[in-house]
């Protein structure tokens, strides 16, 4: 669950921290106090757009934190992406923003705001403002229906859109392959004589690097030979003001001495070793004048090779091995060629058997989304009963799309009826803005028995919406939060009064400064709140009672 929210420098909030509670949690507010700040700070902490606008005014920057308390799978989940899980199985997701910069850690390591998204996908499920609209949208009833149907569904799915991967690409090849007779023998012409330049040449891996160096060597020879015999020079014992001879001279003198101090004797071995190195160096050197004859003929073979070598790497590859891959793919198109007619037939009959394939997994997919529509729809139904829907008939309609796509071969569509008598039409033709939004909580509410996600926020899911309805809402929000951990903001008193904690969102001005903060509320505190929500900002005694008595019927009701 959500533990605790710290917010710094963000809009008008310049520095709070919230800890949730188990169950229900509500926050309410006046308006234009900044209820929103809550969401989109949440958001902002999962990966969200961040524009300098949010940014307190003299501030820097501003930092959101979330901290959960994480399962197994969130564990398990945290190791898959190389990151290290906490002792105590707490998952700190944070995140500091500037102007044109922000950072996103989980656990104090760096991360990318698409490793939070993919985390945050099992600790939140967020309900935003307008969201309910997505279902005026059909293809956001199959995503629906598809997250209900279970583990099964998501096996089926995986291998549905595997085999339509394959029939793409096959597709694809067979389009791109198709050729008439001339066409297959320019083509064929061309790879003969690529293949022929490439093996009349017959490279050998690593050949290139080793020519270029020995190239190099060669047209540097006069210098490597001028150089090597200064050297030579000022080393050789041959000359009486080379190092060999100066140190033989120092060698003679150290051991005319060296018996009086066994120090002097250390100092004589070292001197020893000096001069068996010096003299090693001066035979090699010696050596490599003596066999380092510049021969004009090697020269020119050493060239001309590095140019052929060169000439083949500009047309068919960065380097010999990526040369011989290109021979090796010029054999396997001329085998191609040759019996194309074949080959094509081949080609057309594994993508005959991949469409099959693909037919067969659309199939059994449309089966269990039909079978699973008729368990959604009742339960959708129930809930919606329970939301003060009460002649209310709901269907999941699964029919046969004009393409198969990766999600298989259904249109899924949710239709609806809210009066006796009235046939079921699609929702975008019968439903308002606060029937919209009591659906999708019926639908977060189902779904919440089917995931294992532990938080959910809602925000305005009492939108369009008052009275006994909101009674409705306020026990269904109270029913998910048996089982789920629930934040939600909301303006209705009927709400507001089954919190399980409540707090508020207040809005205050300390020295010209507008300061936005969020207040935990205790049991009194909350009653003069829901008075305020019930007759406004003018506290009166019959307000207080209303507000206890509204209190007393959603204590009974979670008893």
């Amino acid at each position: 669950m959500l533990q605790s929210l710290h917010v710094k420098n963000l809009a008008l909030m310049e520095e709070t921290e919230v800890e949730f509670g188990r169950g229900l949690n509500i926050l309410t507010g006046e308006t234009g106090a900044g209820k929103s700040l809550l969401m989109g700070s949440v958001n902002l902490a999962l990966g969200g757009k961040f524009e300098k606008e949010m940014l307190r005014k003299g501030a820097q920057s501003a930092l959101v934190e979330l901290i959960f308390s994480g399962d197994e799978r969130v564990q398990e989940k945290l190791r898959e992406m190389d990151l290290e899980p906490s002792e105590d199985g707490s998952v700190v997701i944070s995140r500091r923003m500037q102007v044109g910069k922000s950072v996103c850690r989980i656990n104090g390591e760096t991360v990318t705001a698409r490793q939070v998204k993919e985390l945050a996908e099992l600790l939140i499920d967020i309900h935003g403002q307008h969201e309910h609209q997505s279902l005026l949208n059909k293809k956001k009833h199959m995503e629906i229906l598809d997250a209900f149907c279970g583990a099964e569904f998501d096996a089926l799915a995986k291998e549905t859109k595997e085999a339509y991967s394959l029939c793409h690409t096959l597709q694809k090849r067979l389009d791109e392959e198709s050729m008439d007779e001339e066409t297959r023998r320019r083509e064929q012409t061309l790879a003969e004589f690529e293949l022929k330049e490439i093996e009349e040449a017959r490279l050998v891996p690593g050949e290139d690097e080793a020519l270029e160096q020995e190239y190099r060597r060669m047209i540097n020879s006069k210098k490597i030979a001028e150089n090597l015999a200064e050297s030579y020079q000022y080393t050789c014992n041959e000359s009486e003001s080379g190092a060999g001879s100066s140190l033989s001279r120092a060698l003679r003198a150290l051991r005319s001495v060296s018996s009086y101090d066994p120090r002097l004797e250390e100092l004589e071995r070292q001197l020893e070793e000096i001069d068996s190195l010096l003299a090693d160096y001066n035979r090699d050197v010696s050596e490599y004048i003596d066999d380092s004859e510049f021969d004009q003929e090697d020269f020119q073979r050493t060239e001309e090779r590095l140019n052929t070598l060169n000439r083949l790497k500009g047309k068919y590859g960065a380097s010999i091995e990526e040369v011989l891959s290109y021979g090796d793919s010029r054999k396997e198109l001329l085998e191609k060629l040759s019996d194309y007619d074949a080959y094509k037939a081949q080609l057309e009959k594994e993508l005959a058997q991949a469409r099959e394939v693909l037919q067969k997994a659309c199939g059994r997919l449309t089966k269990l989304r039909k079978k699973n529509a008729l368990l959604l729809q009742e339960q959708l139904r129930e809930a919606l009963v329970n939301l003060n829907f009460l002649t209310v008939q709901f269907e999941i309609l699964v029919e046969s799309a004009k393409q198969l796509t990766p999600q298989g071969g259904d249109e899924v569509s949710f239709l609806i009826s809210t009066n006796p008598g009235e046939s079921l039409k699609p929702l975008n033709q019968v439903a308002s803005g606060g029937e919209l939004s009591r659906i999708m909580l019926a639908i977060k509410t189902v779904l919440a028995g089917k995931d294992d996600i532990d938080t959910l926020i809602f925000d305005e899911i009492d939108a369009g919406i008052s009275g006994k309805t909101a009674w409705r809402v306020s026990e269904q929000l109270d029913t998910v939060a048996h089982g789920h951990q629930v934040i939600c903001i909301t303006h209705l008193p009927q709400i507001a009064a089954m919190a399980d904690t409540h707090f508020v969102i207040e809005k205050s001005s300390v020295e010209d400064n507008t300061i936005t903060d969020i207040r935990k509320l205790d049991e009194e505190e909350g009653l003069s709140e829901l008075a305020r929500l019930l007759g406004g900002d003018t506290l009166t005694e019959a307000a207080l009672s209303n507000a206890r008595e509204m209190r007393a019927q959603a204590l009974a009701h979670k008893n």
